[in-house]
């Protein structure tokens, strides 16, 4: 049984391991919007490379996780982490030096694979690792310090990018892996899943990742006409079939469909798509928003993004505690409802908008409907599967979240008529940003819709979530498997369940 107390030295230097891997990740899903305006006036990038800057990461990553998990649970979990810290930085590394949009966008995909490795593997080796009376406790903490990073990490990526430059947002990876690494081979105890047995399903991951880049690409290039984009798309689409015939037929699937035959599974995961669709498009172009047309600093930007990130880590306990009561139901359709308003409100936010009576209100009420919808929803996911399956629905549910953003980051300037030099002229951008944030609410106003229609109350005594405490506003918290430890690897006695 893992035997390590929270408040023991060995306790800290995992949390601290942990916290530094995962906040690498997390600091680079908010921070990079912020980059964007000064990553495309650099490089001479296009609109369309800009997207890919952010999607690029998104494909390996949504597309991806899953399986990163599982070797995790084959190989050692603590290897897998560190494999993805160190495979992370190279990629950041090669992000900083990127002479060109190519570059950067090839290397924003390898980010994405070191992301799959790291994300996962953090929360386990805190399953695998701390005793079950303190595992709850450091969990929460955890996933509080990383949403101070999602937090901090717009503010620092404008501050970055206003002084030593946008590569710096990337290269500030590279001082948190030379200190997680060595943490982790020194302090954190190795582990793997002995009942870990099958061949991985990596013709699952890599049809679903292949799908994912192709549909992208159709979306980006569909602006200009191209015929490749038409040819792009059909291949997309085929090569979505062949991801459902392949996981329908193996004996060992990332995705299993039969997880799927959960109504309530099924209808939150439609919920996710809708609302973090919105999400992902609203952070990609607000970012630009503010400093294209109201003319903020990328610091001022990064700032003015805060209200949001600092309402989920203050209240998503306490409306979680809330939805325990009420049920699922009321939250998830008023959640989306309060970003809805949010993005209505983003209109006034033009030439020369004033923070506090234009852009303010409209965070705080996005923050407010993100508190309200987060943490009923990732319960809903946990309580409609079968305890055993908890870490598989969460993963797929998080891989849900990731992919419905990068579609909506490629789709909304295709809908919107933004030209692939839309973010140099103000003008243009503001008059997109006027189509796009009410397309964003409609999406929203569907996922409130569904949870009307579709969310039933959660039977008694079923899972409830460890992360309690959220920040990240890209996609809902991991969870991971509970349960009776495995047999520990070289004699020690840690292990975790499968996440």
């Amino acid at each position: 049984m893992p035997d390590v107390r929270l408040a023991s030295p060995r306790g800290k230097w995992i949390l601290l391991t942990t916290v530094l891997g995962s906040s690498m990740a997390m600091l680079d899903s908010t921070v990079v919007n912020v980059a964007l305006p000064r990553i495309g006036s650099d490089l001479d990038a296009s609109l369309a490379a800009l997207q890919w800057t952010v999607n690029a990461y998104l494909v390996t990553l949504a597309g991806l996780i899953l399986l990163g998990g599982s070797l995790g649970d084959r190989y050692g979990r603590r290897r897998i982490f560190v494999l993805g810290v160190v495979w992370f930085a190279a990629a950041s590394l090669l992000c900083g030096l990127a002479p060109g949009p190519g570059v950067l966008i090839a290397a924003r995909a390898l980010q994405g694979v070191g992301g799959a490795l790291l994300t996962p593997g953090s929360l386990a080796l805190i399953q695998a690792s701390f005793h079950p009376d303190d595992r709850s406790r450091a969990v929460g903490l955890w996933s509080g310090f990383g949403g101070v990073g999602a937090a901090v990490g717009p503010f620092l990526g404008g501050w970055l990018v206003a002084g030593p430059g946008w590569r710096w947002v990337f290269l500030l990876n590279l001082p948190l892996a030379l200190l997680c690494v060595p943490v982790a081979l020194r302090h954190v105890p190795e582990s793997a899943d002995p009942g870990a047995r099958g061949r991985f399903d990596v013709p699952g991951a890599a049809l679903g990742a292949l799908a994912l880049a192709l549909l992208t690409y159709a979306l980006i290039e569909a602006p200009g006409g191209s015929p490749a984009a038409v040819v792009t798309a059909v291949a997309g689409l085929a090569a979505a079939v062949a991801f459902g015939y392949v996981e329908q037929h193996r004996p060992d699937p990332m995705l299993p469909p039969d997880i799927f035959a959960s109504r309530q599974f099924t209808a939150v995961n439609l919920v996710t798509l809708c609302v973090y669709a919105a999400f992902g498009g609203f952070f990609f172009l607000t970012a630009l928003q503010l400093q294209v047309v109201a003319g903020y600093s990328p610091p001022a930007a990064g700032a003015a993004l805060l209200p949001t990130t600092v309402l989920m880590l203050l209240f998503s306990a306490r409306s979680g505690a809330l939805a325990d009561r009420t049920g699922p139901r009321l939250p998830l359709t008023v959640g989306p409802l309060l970003c809805a308003v949010a993005m209505l409100l983003m209109l006034r936010v033009g030439p020369d908008a004033d923070y506090v009576t234009d852009v303010l209100p409209a965070l705080l009420v996005m923050g407010a409907g993100m508190v309200t919808l987060v943490a009923p929803l990732t319960a809903t996911v946990l309580a409609s599967v079968d305890t055993a399956r908890a870490g598989l629905a969460s993963g797929i549910n998080n891989a849900a979240a990731r992919a419905a953003g990068l579609v909506a980051v490629a789709a909304l300037p295709l809908l919107t008529g933004m030209g692939p030099e839309a973010y140099r002229s103000p003008t243009a951008f503001d008059a997109a940003f006027s189509r796009a944030m009410p397309i964003c609410a409609g999406a929203l106003l569907l996922g409130s819709a569904l949870a009307f229609g579709l969310v039933r109350r959660l039977p008694p005594g079923c899972r409830r979530p460890e992360c309690r405490t959220h920040g990240n506003v890209t996609a809902p918290p991991l969870e991971a498997d509970r349960g009776a430890p495995p047999r520990p690897r070289g004699g020690r006695s840690r292990g975790s369940p499968r996440p």
